[in-house]
């Protein structure tokens, strides 16, 4: 992938230092928002980044670079103090209940108060706004389960069996052309767009970079490993129906097949993932270790609200008559 352009001192920082090897000192400030901070999610998408296949001229060795760790963990902090902020009532609100773990999940998903991107494109959208869509989700489909797999080493034995089920059915269930991020890139090709991963991170916002970073900061700390389950319990959870919307979205519009393919596609696994992911790994975990229920709810708040910071943008920009991506893509979907 080619190095973005940066957003500020710190992904500066870090792509002068991913080209000549060597960080030059920064300073880490707090931020009002970070995870609508342009900066800061720029960062951590670029270190997040060398654990994959890395970035154009950039030495693999940078992957354990240790200064780079330390700024990774600096950033972290700033994401992790505001997650906790933010998702403070909500876990309280399903905290020690008397019903299952996954059920008081269900029913944290079906009242949070977050914005319904997926009902806005199956009604309203646009094919410019749906291609919009299809960008901004770019960042994480087009790597779709790669993130969770970071957390599988660290899951005690029935939840990583469950995981590794999970991963099998994402992962193509022994297909290689049905692998859920080839039909994702499919899906863009069709439509006229980009399929290289990162190939659009110039024109996303923060909070789209957010979606992902977050899923990456649960799953490669072994502390957080449980709200990395939770996270992609709620994640589950909340992608059926919407893909139901999708899907009809998409043929009201008239995109191409394998746009309504990739969509169709989730509205019957997703709802099976989701009772997997909540009942037999987040509910494996707990069973494991009563202490690991927190951490769990505390990672599916946390998908809610950078989920709804994301859409919000989306929908606001779309509101306003306005692209919600930072730059033209210079394409335009096609039927």
């Amino acid at each position: 992938m080619r190095l973005p352009s940066s957003r500020g001192p710190v992904s500066e920082a870090v792509i002068a230092a991913l080209t000549s090897g060597t960080l030059a000192e920064v300073v880490v400030r707090p931020s009002p928002d970070p995870l609508a901070d342009e900066d800061i999610q720029l960062s951590l998408w670029l270190l997040y980044s060398l654990h994959y296949e890395g970035l154009d001229d950039v030495d693999p060795a940078l992957e354990w670079d240790p200064e780079l760790i330390r700024l990774r963990r600096s950033l972290e902090g700033l994401v992790l103090d505001a997650l906790r902020t933010r998702t403070a009532e909500v876990v309280d609100q399903v905290a020690d209940g008397e019903a299952a773990l996954a059920d008081r999940i269900f029913e944290l998903c079906d009242s949070f108060p977050g914005p319904s991107v997926a009902r806005f494109i199956q009604r309203e959208a646009t094919a410019d706004q749906f291609a919009e869509l299809l960008v901004h989700r770019s960042i994480y489909n087009l790597r779709e389960t790669d993130p969770q797999m970071f957390a599988m080493p660290r899951l005690p034995g029935r939840a990583q069996v469950a995981m590794a089920e999970l991963a099998y059915d994402e992962y193509g269930g022994g297909h290689p052309d049905r692998l859920h991020s080839l039909l994702y890139a499919r899906a863009m090709e069709q439509c006229g767009l980009v399929s290289e991963p990162g190939g659009y991170v110039d024109s996303v916002p923060a909070t789209t970079l957010a979606v992902v970073n977050v899923m990456h900061l649960f799953a490669l700390r072994r502390e957080l490993a449980p709200a990395s389950a939770g996270h992609y319990g709620v994640f589950e959870a909340t992608s059926s129906a919407p893909s139901k919307q999708l899907a009809s979205g998409a043929e009201r519009l008239g995109l191409p097949d394998a746009v309504r393919d990739y969509f169709e596609e989730h509205v019957e696994a997703d709802a099976v993932h989701e009772q997997l992911v909540l009942r037999d790994i987040c509910g494996a975990l707990v069973d494991h270790d009563r202490a690991n229920e927190p951490v769990v709810l505390f990672g599916a708040a946390s998908c809610l609200v950078v989920e709804a910071a994301a859409g919000e943008v989306l929908l606001q920009a779309w509101q306003d008559g306005r692209s919600s991506l930072r730059e033209a893509t210079g394409e335009r979907v096609a039927s």
